[in-house]
């Protein structure tokens, strides 16, 4: 998408449809030609209401869409993302190549102006890519967006870091939407070197002999059941001049498919599982919008990836592997791999000088009955690390909660086989999971986020296609671009 600014003279603007909010109980001034609409009740400026018009009198677009942000003092970045998706939506299901969208003075700055590239990118993205009908729904795009704001040639940074971070979400998306028998860990490394390549990033992939020589026998022992080799991806940006000596890693769960291996999955929705790599997609695309933005931290992508299958030589419920860590884990229930593959992958992180550690993974159902799908849940052992996330998190507009990760979690994790079972039991089951991670994260500043219940959408919203949403992609890159 061509991406360009203007000044706030939008009756001028020469596009197929110009956007603009309107707020519940306060309309806009520029607009008197609309009072009987509102009189009537068909323009309210309720949140995503949205009222099209052809050839409103005194505008140069051919259409106006009217776009509802609802109460003007609950409007922020968050909101407009949401609303100029939905109106995005709209307008491209209507053939429209050129839009504009008006940000009025106070919804202006870098953060909106970013915010309504990001969403409108994001907006044309569809999941039908392989699909061979010629008249597919991802035909038709938006192929240039004009954002209207006062002080529009200061706002240049602002617009194209929400063009990379727009981009970089559909690429993790485009990853992620991959059915399971084209992306194998195999082909996911391959698409993570093709990304570090293009991007002047730095990977490595540690293939099955490499992980075996050093010990890493949590993540193999995952691998086993399945014919496809397993891989550790480690992808490494350097800035040119760092501001501290602190090195981010990211570490994303990368299950190409998950059946449950031997305590294998119910079949229905078992589909779904080619998920199971969203965390992995999301660092790969975080990555490539970091090596874009040019943080002043140095980052880390690490993202362990594997198949999980009940092959003749798959791990068995009892079973216990030696972890990279060094520590034993007794393997109760042979799905709850995302996060034996993780601990092996936090520790190599560790070793490698990642100062701060922050994974992302679809670990747990229990998740998704605690929250719901609306947030993601975040659990820590440093409460500056979590205040820089959640700030970050309101940035990006992606919903998370703060989550316990308590002592006695750790408790449901005992065992007399092992140093640690790989399951504590359902209640408190992503808690229990978290605390798991934890043991091996030792004293380094940790977050996991759980995007068990945020990472797809079961259903296409008016804002969002059915699919992958990339999630935390964008406050992986918010946290990258805000370390001081």
């Amino acid at each position: 998408m061509k991406l360009r600014l203007a000044g706030p003279d939008v009756a001028a603007i020469e596009c197929d449809a110009l956007i603009l909010v309107e707020f519940e109980g306060s309309p806009r001034a520029d607009l008197a030609v609309l009072s009987a609409n509102r009189d009537s009740g068909e323009v309210t400026g309720k949140p995503s209401e949205l009222t099209l018009f052809h050839s409103l009198a005194g505008f140069k677009a051919k259409r106006v869409l009217l776009a509802g942000g609802g109460k003007r003092e609950k409007f922020d970045s968050a909101a407009l993302r949401k609303l100029s998706s939905t109106a995005a939506r709209l307008l491209k299901g209507k053939g429209v190549k050129t839009a504009a969208i008006s940000l009025e003075a106070g919804y202006d700055s870098a953060e909106y102006v970013s915010a309504v590239a990001q969403s409108m990118i994001e907006a044309c993205w569809e999941p039908d890519r392989l699909k061979t009908d010629a008249d597919k729904d991802g035909a038709r795009t938006i192929e240039e967006l004009i954002v209207c704001a006062t002080g529009a040639a200061s706002l240049a940074s602002a617009l194209e870091a929400g063009r990379v971070i727009g981009e970089a979400s559909n690429l993790t998306r485009d990853i992620a939407v991959e059915p399971p028998n084209v992306l194998t860990p195999t082909a996911l490394a391959e698409r993570a070197r093709e990304m570090a390549k293009a991007n002047g990033l730095a990977c490595d992939v540690l293939d099955e002999n490499r992980m075996r020589q050093l010990g890493m026998g949590s993540l193999l022992g995952v691998a086993q059941g399945s014919a496809e080799p397993p891989a550790l991806i480690v992808i490494e940006y350097k800035p040119e001049k760092a501001s501290s000596n602190s090195k981010l890693g990211l570490v994303g769960k990368g299950v190409t498919f998950d059946t449950g291996g031997i305590s294998i999955k119910p079949s229905e929705h078992m589909d779904a599982m080619k998920y199971d790599m969203c965390g992995a997609a999301a660092v790969i695309g975080a990555m490539q919008a970091i090596a874009k933005l040019k943080p002043s931290i140095a980052v880390t992508g690490v993202i362990p990836t594997v198949e999980n299958m009940p092959g003749g030589k798959a791990q068995r419920p009892g079973d216990i592997v030696k972890s990279y860590s060094g520590k034993t884990i007794e393997i109760l229930n042979t799905d709850a791999e995302g996060r034996l593959i993780l601990v092996d992958a936090i520790t190599y992180a560790k070793e490698l000088g990642c100062t701060h550690l922050v994974d992302a993974a679809t670990l747990t159902g229990a998740i998704v009955v605690a929250l719901g799908h609306s947030q993601s849940g975040v659990f820590t052992n440093n409460e500056e690390l979590l205040g820089r996330w959640m700030s970050a998190s309101k940035v990006s507009g992606e919903k998370m909660w703060h989550m316990p990760v308590g002592d006695e979690y750790r408790e449901m994790l005992k065992t007399v086989y092992a140093d640690i079972a790989n399951i504590g039991g359902r209640a408190g089951g992503a808690c229990s999971a978290a605390a798991f991670l934890k043991e091996f994260v030792g004293d380094t500043p940790w977050i996991h986020v759980d995007i068990a219940a945020t990472a797809w959408l079961d259903d296409p919203k008016p804002y969002m296609a059915k699919g992958p949403t990339a999630v935390p992609l964008g406050t992986f890159v918010r946290l990258a671009l805000e370390w001081k």
